[in-house]
C-alpha cells in the first residue's frame, strides 16, 4: 500500500535529505494526480469541449486542419483540463511542504486569503466566460463579415479562450495583490485614495488591452474592474484600522 507524505509538525527538525525524500513522494503525488485528473477529462472529453465552444456564436464549430489534429487537439484539451482537476492536490500538497516553517496564527491568515483568492477565481471565470468571452467573440468573427469568410480553427480558438480566462482570473485577484502591497508597506490606503484618478486610468488602460475591443466588451470588463479597484481601497482602509487597533491593544498590555 502507497503511503502518503507525512505533514511535518510546527517545529520539528528534519535532515535534508529526509525533507528530499518528502518532497519526491510530494511530486509523485501530484503528478499522479494530474494524470488521473487527464483520464477523467479524456473520460468526459465532449462535456469540455462542449464548454470551450459555448461562447461561440451559433452555427459556429472550430475546424480541424490535418489527419491526427482531432486527436491531438483533445488530448492537449484534457492535459490543460486535468491540470485544472488536479489544481487542489497540487495546491494542498505545496502548503504541507512549506507549512512547517509558517506560524500557526499566520497560518490561518493563509489558509483564509486562499479562500478568498478561489472565490474571487471563480468569479473571474464566471465572469469571463458568461459575459467577456461571447461578446469578444461575436465581435471579433463578425468582424468585416462581408470580406472575409470566417473559420475558427480549434487550437488557436482554445489558446484564446485559456488566455482570456487566466487573464480575467488574475484581474480578479486586484483585492488581495493591493492587500498584501499594504501589509508590507509598499502601498497605504491614504495613497490608494490620493491616486484614486490614476488607478481608474490605469485600470481603464488594461481594459483596452485585453481582448475584445468593442466599446460594449470594454464598459463590461470595465464595471468590474473599477469595483474591485474600489474595494481594494476600502479593504486597505479596515485592515490599516485593525491593525492599529491591534498595535495600541499590544501596547497597552506591554505598559
Amino acid at each position: 500500500m502507497v503511503r502518503l507524505p507525512r505533514r511535518l509538525g510546527h517545529g520539528e527538525e528534519a535532515t535534508l535529505e529526509e525533507h528530499l525524500d518528502e518532497l519526491r513522494g510530494r511530486l509523485f503525488v501530484m503528478l499522479g494526480a494530474v494524470g488521473v485528473g487527464t483520464v477523467v477529462a479524456y473520460v468526459f472529453h465532449n462535456k469540455v469541449l462542449n464548454w470551450l465552444n459555448g461562447p461561440l456564436p451559433n452555427n459556429f464549430r472550430p475546424v480541424t486542419l490535418g489527419v491526427a489534429e482531432p486527436f491531438t487537439t483533445t488530448i492537449t484539451v484534457c492535459l490543460y483540463a486535468g491540470l485544472v482537476f488536479a489544481l487542489p492536490v497540487v495546491l494542498w500538497q505545496l502548503w504541507n511542504f512549506f507549512a512547517p516553517a509558517v506560524e500557526v496564527k499566520l497560518e490561518r491568515k493563509i489558509l483564509f486569503l486562499v479562500a478568498c483568492s478561489v472565490a474571487l477565481g471563480a468569479a473571474g471565470i464566471a465572469f469571463g466566460y458568461e459575459i467577456l468571452l461571447p461578446r469578444a467573440i461575436h465581435f471579433l468573427t463578425d468582424y468585416d463579415n462581408e470580406h472575409f469568410r470566417t473559420l475558427i480553427q480549434a487550437k488557436p480558438y482554445y489558446n484564446f479562450v485559456v488566455t482570456v480566462l487566466v487573464g480575467v482570473v488574475v484581474i480578479f485577484q486586484t483585492p488581495l495583490a493591493i492587500l498584501g502591497l499594504v501589509a508590507i508597506g509598499v502601498l497605504s490606503s491614504r495613497t490608494l485614495r490620493k491616486q484614486r484618478k490614476l488607478g481608474y486610468l490605469i485600470t481603464a488602460a488594461v481594459a483596452l488591452a485585453l481582448p475584445g475591443p468593442d466599446l460594449v466588451t470594454t464598459f463590461l470588463e470595465l464595471i468590474p474592474m473599477w469595483l474591485l479597484f474600489e474595494a481594494s481601497i476600502w479593504l486597505a482602509v479596515i485592515y490599516e484600522r485593525r491593525r492599529k487597533k491591534v498595535m495600541s491593544r499590544s501596547a497597552t498590555l506591554g505598559a
